[in-house]
């Protein structure tokens, strides 16, 4: 193995950089600027068992120190990913890819995820139990221990590789929900989402987004993220993805001595479509600067 590599629940990463969710796309769109091979993998758009268009516009507003989205997960369906998105990928991207899967119900997330997981390219199933910008889903299984090991284990019965639980902030105790979702099976746990936040416009004097409210994320969020990755990495026995404001290399370094095995880059790709890659390249003189021979050395 290389000083760079990693193993994420039993597949091996020539780096531990895996663009989040929500801020890649499907791949091929970064793959026009770059090689996205020389990334870890990443975790593509969160896919639902529907087509939906998401939200009403507008469903972005900047922060000084992050954005706030309420995107809400538009996305064409899990059919039309297995049959238009998938294949393109497969063009640009030889390596197994993360699917991130969102629902409105346990039969929502079962059957969405058993699709993807007969997918051959598909290496990770990141069920995502933590979208705050949805009603009547996503977030509302997240919240509670015995929803979301629910939701873990109906997925567990009829899936074959790695499952991921991908966790919200918005809780008071997150250790509680992580330990619940390994319990009832899962692989691994992603954390965090979004923070949920809120901007006002002064000359209208209401919510900049039709939503009102939405997912905070971006630089600010990093200490709570850090925080929370170190709880939950000390409290499972399963593998951590470190998510939240992450920007850097030295971020990086920061998640996976705080447990991360590996470590989501979300809304920096949206401020610069080159941020991962630019976070990949840093790493050895990262690495070099604190002494760090391997990534191996923090696991």
């Amino acid at each position: 193995m290389g000083r760079l590599n990693v193993t994420l629940c039993g597949i091996e990463l020539d780096n531990p950089v895996i663009p989040a969710s929500g801020t890649f796309g499907y791949g091929y769109e970064f793959a026009e600027l770059y090689d996205i091979n020389k990334l870890g993998t990443f975790s593509f758009k969160g896919t639902t068992r529907e087509a939906r268009f998401g939200n009403p516009t507008p469903r972005i507003a900047e922060c000084e120190m992050g954005l706030i989205n309420a995107v809400g997960l538009q996305n064409p369906g899990v059919e039309a990913v297995i049959a238009e998105e998938l294949p393109k990928l497969a063009k640009c991207f030889r390596k197994p890819v993360m699917a991130n899967v969102s629902g409105f119900s346990v039969e929502d997330y079962v059957y969405t995820c058993a699709k993807l997981d007969k997918e051959p390219q598909v290496g990770w199933l990141e069920v995502n139990v933590s979208c705050p910008n949805v009603h009547g889903g996503g977030m509302s299984f997240g919240t509670d221990p015995a929803a979301a090991a629910e939701v873990t284990a109906a997925v567990k019965k009829v899936t074959t590789k790695p499952v991921i639980l991908k966790l919200t902030p918005n809780v008071t105790d997150i250790v509680a929900i992580a330990k619940a979702c390994e319990e009832a099976g899962a692989d691994g746990i992603s954390l965090i989402n979004t923070l949920l936040g809120m901007r006002i416009d002064l000359r209208t004097r209401k919510p900049v987004i039709a939503n009102t409210m939405g997912g905070f994320s971006g630089p600010a969020v990093f200490p709570v993220a850090l925080r929370m990755v170190y709880q939950v990495a000390h409290a499972v026995k399963i593998p951590v993805i470190g998510i939240g404001g992450v920007s850097t290399p030295e971020n990086v370094l920061e998640m996976m001595m705080a447990g991360a095995t590996a470590v989501e880059v979300g809304a920096a790709n949206l401020v610069d479509p080159y941020a991962s890659l630019r976070i990949v390249e840093g790493l050895p003189a990262a690495m070099d600067k604190y002494g760090i021979g391997s990534l191996a050395e923090l696991e």
